[in-house]
């Protein structure tokens, strides 16, 4: 049956969309701010307008086409990001922490034909071994020069609200870099729903994020903001006591921070806590890993009760659900009610739903789901079943609908709200002459949720050392995929099938 086209009153939602309108609306207010600099709507637009008009005149970027930006918080970041959208090409955001080859496989994979870089990082860019890439831009003088030659003409966009703006990076199970295709829509989606479900977005509002763009809620929580026309404050690093004296010197509505900075903040001093005290802070949210209910409470006594929100989501699922205030402390190690206009159930393996109080694997279903893997078919089949995606988490629903992740059948480990999968680890460490076998889990971490605790067997006459394996890890790997433990074992627990026993592994741990 053919596809009636779409009415005449169609247009498609991009991310461009809310900073465009509030910049006819009020072209002078703030819309970023940083260290005391500051870009005004105004500003912001002009900007992206150069982007897209250097992007196609300069660059040849069209509909399809991939740029990686490899970078610290910077205005440019968000800038970037939403004018080459409106061209319809896709920005992969690889972390910069990574290493020059953990870098390369990223390019590689995405087949980036521009990368934007700051200038330090630009020696781990291996120009010669990536075949689609035609132009390194580097911030400060090139770039500011690559802009200046361009016009701040508006030029009708390209994308379609289906079309992918990002490309987030994560290891797969393979340990292969593997990116997710993140539409406008899904983005949108979120951003209309988290302005009804977290009453700190708008007009008059004043947004604070202290996490990295990189990292698809560092993106979108701060841009949330300028997207209905309110300003929005980012750091260019996160620091605890600063952030305490933003949040009371400021005018901040809401803030966006996860576990490890919680934990780093309450880590203070306690004369120093009590000296910013006072916030006028209307919202709390925390995302990326869970809370422990201990920091909860110490959330909700310092900042204040009635602003902590905890929600829990995915690349792949955008904000799948969310713990409102009132039930911090009544429902406990819970990840809440279903966000807005979506839909969650728990299936078993043969994809059958699973009564309340039993565990099965969650899927959801909404307007804010990623569109696949790029060049990952298999994978990208795996996710979706009729219409619904899932990650790999275990859920359990109570008698009033709140859910609980119990589990992950994958072994991905959440280190400082930074997602790392154990194999790409462990295939690292087993590289290491004397290395027999490696298993790589997660165990709790007062400080960072959890840590990575690598199992070694080495071979016979061997004489590793927790140091060496530790300094063959930074050699190779970005520093949060470095093993905080070192267990020495004569062997690994295996069941009947021979596969290895993480979960026994991580019971050791307390995990």
């Amino acid at each position: 049956m053919p596809t009636a086209p779409p009415p005449q009153s169609f247009a498609s939602t991009l991310i461009s969309h809310g900073v465009r309108a509030a910049a006819v609306r009020n072209p002078d207010r703030p819309a970023l701010v940083c260290d005391g600099k500051v870009r005004t709507y105004r500003q912001f637009v002009r900007r992206i307008n150069r982007i897209i008009n250097a992007a196609a005149e300069d660059l040849r970027l069209g509909p399809g086409d991939h740029v990686a930006v490899v970078s610290e918080n910077r205005f440019e970041y968000l800038e970037l990001m939403v004018g080459i959208g409106d061209l319809g090409a896709a920005t992969a955001t690889p972390n910069p922490r990574l290493t020059a080859r953990e870098l390369h496989e990223v390019l590689l994979d995405c087949r980036a034909r521009v990368v934007f870089v700051e200038p330090q990082l630009a020696q781990l860019i291996d120009r010669e071994s990536l075949p689609d890439l035609a132009r390194v831009i580097t911030f400060g003088p090139e770039f500011d020069a690559w802009l200046d030659r361009s016009s701040d003409r508006p030029r009708q966009a390209l994308a379609e609200e289906w079309t992918p703006f990002s490309i987030p990076y994560t290891s797969g199970t393979t340990g292969r870099p593997k990116g997710g295709l993140v539409p406008h829509r899904a983005r949108t989606q979120n951003i209309l729903a988290m302005a009804v479900e977290y009453g700190c977005y708008g007009p008059d509002q004043h947004f604070l994020s202290t996490t990295p763009m990189c990292h698809g809620a560092g993106f979108t929580f701060l841009y949330a903001n300028l997207f209905f026309g309110g300003s929005g404050e980012f750091m260019g690093r996160f620091d605890p006591e600063r952030t305490l004296d933003l949040l009371q010197r400021g005018r901040h509505s809401g803030v966006f921070l996860v576990p490890t900075q919680f934990h780093k903040i309450f880590d203070l001093a306690d004369g120093t806590l009590e000296k910013y005290r006072d916030n006028r802070l209307r919202t709390i949210i925390s995302n990326a890993a869970p809370l422990p209910q201990a920091t909860k409470e110490k959330i909700i006594d310092y900042f204040g009760a009635g602003k902590l929100f905890e929600c829990y989501g995915s690349t792949e699922g955008g904000i799948v659900t969310n713990l409102r205030p009132r039930d911090q402390l009544r429902k406990q190690q819970c990840v809440g009610h279903p966000f807005f206009a979506t839909f969650v159930q728990l299936l078993d393996e043969n994809r059958q739903a699973v009564p309340v109080g039993e565990v099965g694997e969650l899927f959801t279903r909404g307007p804010a789901l990623f569109n696949g893997y790029w060049q990952r078919p298999e994978e990208t089949a795996a996710a979706f079943h009729d219409g619904w995606v899932t990650v790999g988490d275990m859920a359990v629903q109570d008698d009033e609908g709140y859910f609980y992740i119990v589990d992950r059948i994958k072994d991905m480990v959440i280190t400082g709200g930074v997602n790392v999968y154990p194999r790409e680890v462990e295939e690292v460490i087993a590289t290491l002459p004397g290395v027999t076998e490696v298993a790589v889990v997660g165990a709790d971490d007062p400080t960072w949720g959890e840590k990575l605790v690598a199992h070694v067997v080495q071979a016979r006459g061997a004489q590793l050392t927790a140091d060496a394996i530790t300094a063959h890890c930074a050699a190779n790997l970005a520093g949060f995929k470095v093993p905080r433990e070192i267990v020495f074992d004569a062997e690994l627990p295996r069941n009947l099938s021979g596969k290895i026993l993480k979960r026994e592994l991580r019971s050791r741990h307390g995990s």
